[in-house]
């Protein structure tokens, strides 16, 4: 009884200390919003009982710790889970102090009695914060990579700092071994070949599968802030080569990447002279008075926009439109809208509106700290504390591969999407002299979301059945922006949700519930629905392109998608 009374009043000051510590903790935390910070950063109240509540968790679990001493062992998280971690005390009590402090911040963030996008903001500042601040960021705390350096005599630091050394002349953090791929070698290599281009694109035609193709030829027009070959990584995930396996006459926008000579180009221009221009050149080669089009992403919103220009010009080229992960309302744009406000727009409109370049790594850099843990400092530690070479990985190259955004069309963009989101609104915007209203695209539509995509949240591509006035068909499938779109059949991976009733109500979640899930990749299932608006069966095109007017150039991929960043 005697030994527990003394070994309690040990731990008595520990307590008094760590009580008078989260009490200065909190002081700080709420001195962020008070006068004389930073004019931008709202006074932060918190929830009585939800912060006493934290306090009490953070005094006992830490007073636990306290006990545990040498012997205590981090909880589950991957940063931390191997055996050099456990084997090694100190490492891994400072990734057991660390966990309960970052439980603990966040916590308290959730606490804070503010709105949602200050909310917001706040928690994924500390989340950023907490990512660099990890042990396992250090030589000095990281067991794995001092046992590493150990092993191989100090082999593994003088390797991490010629990775570093590489990455600082490169321009940008290594996530895969990029000189094990090369463009229309080994990523991008479905055959094809240029049939037109122009200042903003080039675009391609791939040769048949088939020995008949569909009579309506069929437009891919990707994403302008990545390289189009997402979409053709490996033949066998290639969703371009399973189109022209289906029996279309299949053409795709290859953005050219911006440089000097584009920085003073508009959304007017890349609407008019890209998507509009390659629309009525794939109905020219075709011979056909309408097509069937796709926009991925951005390429969707721009799709969207140019056949709105063209339903206010009198004009219907397109059959069908297939939508995946589009925003056309951007009134739920997920973890982007952080970045959103006011100031920050009208910065970029006085930085670039009226001329220059986003570099294409900014967005790289925007996108990857979006998950910092995975795409940052993963690669940080492997690459620099251990001294490892990333694997070859064709996905990490392309989302290595940047491109750049002329500054007038990014400011544009910002501020009449992500900001005041008048895309959605009836003739809220005037577009290459044309009020732009969605509802006035009265052709089939195929909108796909991705249930886990941070980018375009499954709510915001959902939302583009409440605008489009033709029939709809709402598809979602499971994982993110990526690994949801791209999800050929053969490898009968992840669910797809539809809702055979076919209706349409306002949200999401109000779908969801009358929605069945199926096993298997979604692509089947838009092939059978894009065949239905394909028409009939004509035999297949002998050489690209159209006599003397479209003649087949370059191979495929084309030079435009060669150029980096």
């Amino acid at each position: 009884m005697k030994q527990q009374a003394a070994s309690s009043d040990a731990f008595t000051p520990f307590q008094e200390a760590l009580t008078q510590g989260w009490q200065k903790a909190l002081s700080s935390f709420q001195s962020m919003g008070a006068p004389g910070a930073a004019p931008e950063i709202p006074r932060l109240s918190f929830a009585p009982d939800k912060l006493k509540a934290i306090q009490e968790q953070y005094v006992a679990e830490a007073g636990e710790l306290w006990r545990k001493g040498m012997s205590a062992q981090p909880a589950a998280d991957k940063r931390f889970a191997g055996e050099a971690w456990t084997s090694n005390p100190l490492s891994a009590f400072a990734a057991a102090v660390y966990l309960l402090n970052a439980r603990t911040l966040l916590g308290m963030a959730d606490a804070v009695e503010s709105d949602a996008k200050t909310r917001a903001r706040l928690r994924f500042a500390i989340e950023q914060w907490l990512a660099a601040s990890s042990p396992s960021n250090s030589l000095a705390f990281n067991a794995e990579a001092q046992q590493k350096a150990l092993e191989s005599r100090g082999e593994s630091i003088a390797k991490g700092v010629q990775n570093l050394v590489h990455d600082i002349q490169q321009g940008h953090l290594s996530m895969t071994d990029e000189s094990a791929f090369e463009v229309g070698r080994n990523v991008a290599t479905t055959e094809g070949a240029v049939v037109f281009e122009n200042e903003l694109f080039q675009l391609l035609e791939y040769k048949p599968l088939t020995a008949k193709v569909h009579e309506r030829p069929f437009l891919l027009v990707p994403p302008c802030i990545n390289k189009f070959y997402i979409l053709d990584l490996q033949p066998e995930n290639s969703l371009i080569r399973y189109a022209v396996e289906q029996g279309h006459r299949v053409f795709v926008v290859s953005w050219r990447n911006p440089d000097e000579s584009m920085r003073e180009f508009t959304w007017d221009r890349y609407i008019e002279d890209a998507a509009i221009k390659a629309i009525h050149v794939v109905q020219e080669i075709g011979g056909s008075p309408q097509i069937n089009a796709l926009g991925f992403c951005v390429g969707g919103t721009i799709l969207g926009t140019a056949l709105a220009v063209l339903a206010a010009r009198g004009e219907k080229p397109a059959a069908s439109v297939t939508l995946l992960t589009t925003l056309l309302d951007f009134q739920d744009t997920g973890i982007l809208d952080i970045f959103i406000d006011e100031a920050m727009v009208k910065l970029r409109e006085m930085q670039m509106g009226q001329g220059g370049l986003l570099p294409g790594m900014d967005l790289a850099s925007t996108f990857s700290f979006l998950r910092p843990n995975d795409l940052v400092w993963n690669y940080v530690v492997g690459n620099y504390l251990k001294g490892e070479t990333p694997p070859p990985f064709d996905l990490l190259y392309w989302n290595s591969d940047a491109t750049n955004l002329p500054g007038p069309f990014y400011a544009w963009y910002l501020r009449n999407t992500y900001l005041e989101n008048k895309l959605a609104q009836p003739n809220a915007l005037t577009v290459c002299g044309e009020q732009i209203d969605l509802g006035r695209i009265d052709i089939p539509a195929y909108i796909y979301g991705s249930r886990e995509d941070h980018i375009v949240p499954i709510g915001g591509a959902y939302a583009s059945t409440q605008l489009l006035s033709g029939k709809k068909r709402f598809v979602m499938g499971a994982s993110g922006h990526i690994a949801g779109v791209i999800n050929p059949p053969a490898k009968k991976k992840r669910s797809h949700w539809i809702r055979e009733d076919g209706k349409l109500p306002q949200a999401q979640s109000e779908w969801l519930a009358g929605a069945v899930e199926h096993p298997g990749s979604w692509w089947t299932d838009w092939s059978q629905w894009l065949k239905g608006h394909a028409g009939k069966q004509i035999p297949a095109p002998k050489a690209y392109g159209k006599g003397r007017s479209y003649v087949a150039g370059e191979p495929a991929p084309g030079r435009y998608v060669k150029a980096r960043a």
